[in-house]
């Protein structure tokens, strides 16, 4: 991981919230951006803006995550999500991150995730498979 990593760095990310995004249990009229849906942008936001600090060989996984998700998201509105370094703990970073769409904040919270070396992590997730055996 590359030293430039320091708290206060920031990205944003500005989502459309296409039907996939949205929950489809409370019909039509109401499909709005689902929390699941959210922690994924959150995520993917976060692990992109980490692999422009990653050496080769690295990438990273989430850990860790605290949010709120007050605020409805219409299906077609664009929301914004703003996260900010807040700690670099030797791999250990953490985000704090705000979600906006055009009307309101519709989230606030904490993300964490942890940089590896995935060559590394395979051989764990190799090993804990074997050690597991053939499963049906």
């Amino acid at each position: 991981m590359k030293s430039e990593l320091r708290p206060g760095l920031t990205c944003t990310r500005r989502i459309n919230i296409d039907k996939p995004r949205t929950v489809d249990f409370l019909g039509e009229a109401l499909r709005v951006y689902a929390t699941p849906e959210l922690v994924r942008d959150i995520e993917n936001q976060c692990r992109d803006f980490l692999l422009g600090f990653a050496d080769p060989g690295e990438d990273s996984v989430g850990v860790g995550v605290n949010i709120t998700h007050g605020g409805a998201t219409l299906l077609g509105m664009d929301v914004e999500i703003f996260a900010t370094v807040s700690k670099v703990e030797g791999r250990k970073v953490s985000f704090e991150v705000v979600a906006r769409d055009g009307a309101e904040e519709v989230s606030r919270g904490t993300h964490e995730r942890f940089v590896v070396e995935v060559e590394k992590l395979r051989s764990r997730v190799a090993a804990k498979a074997a050690k597991l055996g053939p499963r049906g």
